[in-house]
């Protein structure tokens, strides 16, 4: 079997609702949009935990954060835990990155044979919640609702100049690529920060919504104590009291965030673009590692099992799967095996713990297991987990009263079914397969002996002499462009592509 070129084009904090089947409509976004046409779109996808690190950890592990300890942005990734790019690997492929992963730890690789960027956010335990102070705000790194009050236009900011910059690796890497100097197949996987607030776009973006009808949520702020308790715990963790948030304000953000899809459609159109010019086969992937709920109900970012926070994009083109939309419920825990399925490596004895699953025969109309989430991270008190299973979405959490959502007949999950008798039934089957799969006193006892672990090495770490895990980019200069040690003649014939024409 002849093992396909695997490009992954992942985003960050992108909200799955606005891709029911491809991107939606009124968003501007043709280089996504032609992309859908040709791709199995699993409009039904969930993330692994709603947040950057335990998120992209279960993406790359194909592992729960229970099963990885990867509980929280601050969660050291450990390097034993095989990832998809280490079964690429080892079956002869060239593995990259270009961009953000959000690794934890002296590990800044997990199975990348080369990575081209450093990454946005820091690698050691300086975000670590704490358990043992329920409510208290860590206000230097915990979110907060400035990325709402302050959206607007910027030519340039933090995260539009990392992007400029993946983007600027990623494609000189596929040039390099196309020039055929490692016969290996490849898999780059190339993983931008936008459209993650803060909702700052450049003026072209920002412009392309002036009029859009969709910068108003469908579901208005509610009350406080109309919402469950973990959303309101969300709410304090964001440091709501101390903003007042406008409808201008909402609008502005909302436009600012798809804004900034465009600007990423625009990034990924000029990735693919080179592909097709280098003549370049490959299976191409599009995911993000979660969503953003967007003033939906009033929350904002992630941190929450509601669709906005935790359903994401998910689209795959590659000869094996024929373009179409598949509604069965899937998992970003899935793409691990789906491309281990594609390059035709067994798993079934290399990784038989993983949580996914591979989508090749559920885009057939095979059925696909309970899709699993897990969240322990801040604005949370203990270990919240979920189900979604066909319509339903359980949700628990010790603390907390059970949520139980019909997403066929409530979409928007406003009626909570867990206390209706007429329901019982329902509760009780996604109950006892929670009770299967999680122990959560178990998990929550982990994730408080992890919590206090990292806050003792972090403070001990930051005194005195200082080592940063964080990765740094090496380039080897004295082989770049033209050098002493080789012949000119070679090097622009080699370095040229194509050639003869």
């Amino acid at each position: 079997m002849t093992k396909p070129n695997i490009l992954i084009l992942m985003v960050d904090q992108l909200n799955g609702t606005l891709f029911p089947d491809g991107p939606a409509d009124w968003l501007h976004a043709p280089n996504l949009k032609r992309l859908a046409r040709r791709s199995t779109r699993f409009a039904n996808t969930y993330t692994a935990s709603p947040l950057c690190a335990p998120g992209r950890g279960g993406f790359m592990s194909s592992m729960l954060p229970s099963r990885t300890g990867i509980y929280d942005n601050a969660a050291e990734f450990r390097a034993d835990i095989p990832t998809f790019a280490h079964h690429l690997r080892r079956a002869g492929y060239q593995t990259c990155l270009s961009g953000k992963m959000h690794f934890v730890g002296p590990d800044q690789l997990h199975g990348f044979e080369e990575r081209l960027t450093t990454d946005i956010y820091p690698a050691d335990f300086g975000w670590t919640p704490d358990y043992r102070k329920p409510g208290e705000r860590i206000d230097w790194w915990y979110h907060n609702m400035g990325s709402v009050t302050g959206a607007g236009v910027a030519e340039i900011t933090n995260q539009m100049e990392y992007d400029d910059e993946v983007a600027h690796f990623a494609s000189q890497k596929l040039y390099d690529l196309a020039r055929g100097q490692d016969d290996r197949p490849w898999c780059l996987t190339v993983s931008f920060t936008h459209p993650h607030d803060p909702y700052v776009a450049r003026r072209r973006y920002w412009d392309l919504y002036e009029k859009c009808e969709h910068l108003t949520p469908e579901v208005a702020a509610m009350a406080y104590d109309d919402h469950d308790a973990h959303s309101m715990r969300i709410f304090d963790a964001n440091d709501w009291r101390s903003y007042d948030i406008s409808d201008e304000h909402i609008v502005r953000a909302r436009r600012g965030y798809f804004a900034n899809i465009s600007y990423l459609d625009d990034k990924i159109g000029d990735i693919l673009q080179i592909l097709e010019d280098t003549r370049q086969e490959a299976v191409i992937v599009f995911v993000s590692d979660h969503g953003d709920m967007l003033g939906e109900r009033g929350l904002w970012f992630k941190m929450s099992m509601f669709e906005g926070s935790a359903r994401v994009p998910l689209m795959i083109a590659a000869p094996e799967l024929a373009p179409g939309r598949i509604d069965t419920p899937v998992s970003t825990l899935d793409l691990g095996p789906t491309l281990a399925d594609l390059a035709g490596i067994d798993l079934s004895e290399l990784a038989p713990w993983t949580d996914g699953t591979s989508l090749l025969p559920v885009a057939g109309g095979a059925s696909r297991p309970p899709v699993p989430l897990e969240y322990a991270a801040e604005a949370s008190i203990a270990p919240i987990v979920a189900l979604r299973d066909g319509p339903w979405k359980y949700i628990r959490c010790a603390p907390d009263p059970d949520l139980l959502f019909n997403l066929d007949t409530d979409p928007r999950e406003l009626t909570n079914l867990a206390p209706d008798p007429a329901h019982a039934g329902t509760l009780a089957r996604l109950s006892k397969l929670a009770d299967t799969r999680w122990d959560l006193a178990r998990f929550d006892a982990d994730v408080r002996a992890s919590q206090a672990r990292r806050w003792v090495v972090y403070e001990a770490l930051r005194k005195g002499g200082y080592y940063p895990w964080d990765f740094q980019p090496l380039q080897k200069a004295s082989e770049r462009f033209m050098r002493n040690h080789m012949d000119l003649n070679d090097l622009e014939e080699s370095q040229r592509f194509p050639r003869g024409e």
